[in-house]
């Protein structure tokens, strides 16, 4: 089990860790091929029970209960990406010399002769949408392109898919490239590196060599942020293709080899004839929706891939035209007496809501959830001159109101100490009353949102509903 292309699966021994999302079609790939395979999964639920029932009815092992044990008999481990690298199993099988792969490096490695070259994405913040903005950039261009991978389109069914593509954009969290040694992208982005998910990782610098990784065997381009130090840091560790080049993006004039914003223009002076003197103009700031910061950065880093891929500059402002982003990313809701209602609900750590806050100039700042270990006082020290008032919600609200006091004690807070489904509307009520013509009122939570949503969709759903009963 080298590096090499598997082509004979038959009767290979495959270790299937963990059912949900990635595992069932995993499995269900793996006995097609031939493989006989097991899966474990440590817990036992109606759920699970379910998924075992229809994988049994195919043929294949399941065992409930037990996620610790390595098979007899083993000679590959496939896992869910969401399994930590510290579980049993693994140091079972590093023990007996068997190979763990994620479902993302089984995928690249069932690729086809000659399939479509992949445009890898990173970050800790913003890869959906930079992801989605490449694929629209790509498809501007007359390409065949899929927008696939931790954006909820598996891997594995697009590379065995009967559909056939010149390029993809992919999507890759941490925890997919720490099981994917083999990936190799034609080009690749990390778009900024804030701690998280660090119980999972161990640390910082383990989660950080885990985002790296997307830049090993780049041919092209490998993209980074010029304002986020770390992004460069990993272009300069990774060991790449001859001739593949590092290319910054910049919200601030661009050099040589950056693409970067000039008077509202998006220009890029990377993939032009002699880059020293020329600058070929892509698009304008306002082609981009919304045109918030950070928004414009995720741009420039889409544009940065494309134009590595040998797209065309109309395609990138075409493309960037054409794109709407997902609910509940910086959406704006209504105006009501004047004042604007934002809902960005998918900031649910505290990297995202900086930069969300950071768009607006005076804002009524709606925050509050499960803080899954952050700690909130350089956001509310970065945000303190733009706050006009803040509403807190949520379980672990005491440790905003805290860094509130502590950084911005002249800025108004509403401790809302509440769970019910009425919550939300009463923080919409006491925000508007804070809330001045011009004011931006912002949920832009800074956490996640499991102790009184389902998830940060409902959350936004919730929001913007108690906006609309402002309005009416």
């Amino acid at each position: 089990m080298g590096s090499g292309q598997v082509t004979d699966w038959q009767g290979k021994h495959v270790t299937v860790a963990g059912l949900g999302v990635s595992g069932v079609p995993a499995a269900k790939v793996l006995h097609g091929l031939g493989a006989q395979v097991t899966v474990v999964n440590d817990g036992d639920d109606a759920r699970a029970r379910e998924q075992a029932a229809e994988l049994e009815a195919l043929g294949v092992t399941v065992r409930l209960g037990d996620g610790a044990t390595l098979p007899e008999g083993t000679e590959l481990i496939v896992t869910a990406p969401g399994w930590k690298p510290d579980k049993p199993l693994f140091a079972a099988a590093e023990t007996a010399g068997v190979p763990v792969w994620g479902d993302v490096e089984l995928a690249w490695r069932l690729r086809r002769p000659g399939a479509a070259p992949w445009l890898a994405v990173t970050g800790t913040n913003g890869k959906t949408t930079t992801v989605q903005m490449l694929a629209s950039i790509l498809r501007a261009a007359g390409l065949r392109t899929a927008a696939v991978g931790n954006i909820g389109v598996s891997l594995l069914d697009v590379v065995l898919g009967e559909e056939e593509y010149d390029v993809l954009a992919v999507e890759l969290s941490s925890y997919q490239l720490h099981w994917a040694p083999s990936l190799r992208a034609h080009s690749a982005a990390v778009l900024n590196l804030a701690p998280d998910h660090l119980d999972w990782h161990g640390s910082m610098e383990a989660y950080a060599r885990d985002k790296g990784r997307i830049y090993e065997g780049n041919r092209v381009a490998c993209v980074y942020n010029v304002a986020d130090k770390a992004t460069e840091d990993l272009v300069r560790e990774a060991d790449v293709e001859e001739g593949c080049r590092a290319v910054g993006f910049t919200l601030g004039t661009p050099g040589p080899s950056q693409l970067g914003v000039v008077e509202g223009i998006l220009v890029d002076r990377a993939f032009v004839e002699n880059r020293h003197e020329n600058a070929q103009e892509l698009a304008e700031v306002s082609d981009v929706t919304p045109p918030a910061p950070h928004n414009i950065a995720n741009a420039l880093a889409a544009a940065a891939l494309a134009r590595a891929y040998g797209v065309p500059a109309s395609a990138v402002r075409d493309g960037l035209r054409a794109f709407t982003p997902d609910a509940h990313r910086i959406a704006h809701v209504a105006d009501v007496d004047g004042v604007a209602y934002i809902d960005d609900s998918k900031a649910t750590n505290t990297h995202a809501a900086q930069a969300s806050l950071a768009a607006y100039e005076s804002i009524v700042w709606i925050a509050g959830g499960l803080a899954k270990g952050a700690t909130f006082d350089e956001l509310v020290a970065d945000s303190a001159k733009r706050l006009r008032g803040a509403v807190l919600i949520g379980r672990d609200r005491a440790l905003i109101r805290e860094a509130l006091a502590r950084h911005a004690p002249e800025v108004p807070v509403v401790d809302l100490d509440r769970t019910d489904t009425g919550a939300m509307l009463q923080a919409v009520q006491e925000a508007r009353r804070l809330a001045r013509p011009g004011d931006t009122v912002l949920l832009a939570p800074a956490c996640a949102s499991m102790d009184m949503f389902a998830n940060y969709n409902k959350r936004g759903d919730a929001f913007a509903q108690a906006v609309r009963e402002l309005g009416a």
